[in-house]
């Protein structure tokens, strides 16, 4: 029972540490993301996915997730428009 309840803690604060650096790594991309977009607002998802060295996927995701928080809006269509950050 001892040396259970010693692995139980060890594997939830692993769990801890591991979200951790996952939550400071999505930020890390989403400031690199917010950055490109403010100095050129028509960029599009594969411009900065070859400056972030994520997939053009990744990048949607992140863009959508943006969107879906108020903090990214697009204005126009998708070939002409061009992103404004609501910060």
């Amino acid at each position: 029972m001892f040396y259970r309840n010693e692995a139980l803690e060890g594997v939830k604060s692993l769990k801890k540490a591991v979200d951790k650096t996952v939550e400071e790594t999505v930020d890390k991309t989403v400031d690199k993301i917010l950055m490109l977009i403010r100095k050129n607002p028509h960029t599009t998802a594969k411009e900065i996915a070859s400056k972030v060295s994520l997939t053009r996927r990744g990048i949607e995701w992140n863009l959508a997730m943006l969107k879906h928080k108020g903090i990214l809006k697009r204005i126009g269509s998708k070939k002409s428009g061009y992103w404004e950050v609501k910060t």
